[in-house]
């Protein structure tokens, strides 16, 4: 029998993670609160499938395998039958707990409850819970498909049989996984990143270095593929900024108090490539 992951949350998270699973044997059931959200991201799946069968990456009757094994629904009810449930929705720990809540009375009482946060504290989410050894962080990156790493974090409760299982999840679905033993704000990647980005903003906001030459100075000097400003506008430079916001709330580290000209980037809407505008034009 297949095995059963349910997503909860059909964002380009949610989706690629339910890509993936489905194109590696699972059973998966997409979860969203409207029937929109739901076509969006299959739409989304069948798009990227589609891209790797015209590239020769995946033979189209594997896709058509793939996406015969998602299904979509509203209801959180799916979740009763899930060996893991992730959840991937926007990063407010006031949506997450409301989440977590519901699934803690729905699940079995082996199933693992991963989240997908980048930032907060796995330990707060699943104080709302009745199982918080079976709560787990399952960070994967965007895109789910084309990046190879799952950050797992361990929260101040979570078993040693529920990291397992995570971590048998995330490389079943072909995923190399590091994992976070302390369960501090931001992890391990999204501290770094976070740092980095914000130093960029600061430099690029007091005139140090134009986003181009502070970008260009990372890649040839660091040997990164891409810049911290141009990773933020991939990113969204709102996402990147929730994060700031959540790791310096918690560490009162200075290094991630974001710079004034952030907010007033995401205040105004140029929050990266999805906006058209954010530190380049798109």
């Amino acid at each position: 029998m297949a095995q059963k992951l349910v997503v909860v949350g059909a964002g380009l998270m949610g989706s690629g993670i339910a890509q993936v699973a489905a194109q590696a044997g699972w059973e998966v059931a997409l979860r969203d609160v409207t029937e929109a959200a739901l076509t969006r991201g299959t739409d989304a799946i069948k798009t990227s499938y589609d891209r790797f069968v015209s590239k020769g990456k995946l033979a189209a009757a594997d896709a058509e395998a793939a996406l015969a094994r998602i299904t979509t629904t509203t209801d959180l009810d799916v979740a009763a039958e899930a060996g893991i449930v992730v959840e991937a929705v926007f990063e407010k720990l006031d949506v997450k707990h409301e989440i977590f809540r519901a699934l803690d009375g729905i699940v079995k009482d082996d199933t693992v409850l991963a989240s997908n946060t980048s930032a907060i504290p796995i330990t707060k989410i699943a104080a709302v819970t009745s199982r918080p050894e079976r709560v787990v962080g399952t960070h994967f990156f965007s895109p789910v498909p084309m990046m190879a790493l799952c950050e797992l974090v361990r929260g101040y409760k979570t078993s040693d049989e529920t990291l397992a299982r995570a971590r048998e999840f995330a490389e079943s679905v072909g995923k190399t996984c590091i994992v976070v033993n302390r369960d501090v704000a931001g992890f391990v990647t999204t501290r770094l990143i976070t740092a980095l980005v914000v130093e960029a903003a600061k430099l690029e906001e007091s005139g140090v270095a134009s986003a181009e030459d502070i970008d260009l100075a990372c890649k040839l000097g660091f040997g990164h593929a891409m810049g911290p400003l141009a990773t933020a506008d991939l990113t969204g430079v709102d996402i990147l900024l929730h994060a700031a916001d959540n790791i310096y709330t918690e560490s009162q580290d200075e290094k991630f108090a974001a710079p004034e000209q952030m907010r007033r980037m995401v205040d105004a809407g140029d929050i990266g490539r999805k906006s058209g505008q954010g530190f380049y034009e798109h």
